[in-house]
């Protein structure tokens, strides 16, 4: 499974819709599409929430970033990542 970062961004109807359900419905879409969610936080600035997931490819992530849309109204900006190890392995 690949590591992938997804930003989201609240559009008017996210916030009104702000909950802990939504957020359980929402880590269930995301493990519905063979998705893990490591870990969540709320973001300051260009972004307002970061979602650090694991998926088994890049089709399964961009599915989810629909669904996800669809459910929450948050639109969803995802970048696949790699730890620092793996970086100077691939550069060495």
């Amino acid at each position: 499974m690949a590591k992938y970062f997804m930003y989201g961004k609240y559009s008017q109807g996210a916030l009104k819709g702000i909950s802990a359900d939504r957020t359980k419905k929402a880590v269930e879409v995301i493990a519905k599409s063979g998705g893990k969610v490591n870990s969540m936080y709320a973001l300051l600035g260009k972004y307002d929430i970061v979602l650090i997931t694991d998926f088994p490819s890049i089709t399964d992530v961009m599915k989810t970033s629909i669904a996800l849309t669809k459910l929450t109204e948050i639109s969803f900006t995802s970048f696949p990542a790699i730890t620092i190890e793996e970086f100077d392995k691939a550069t060495s």
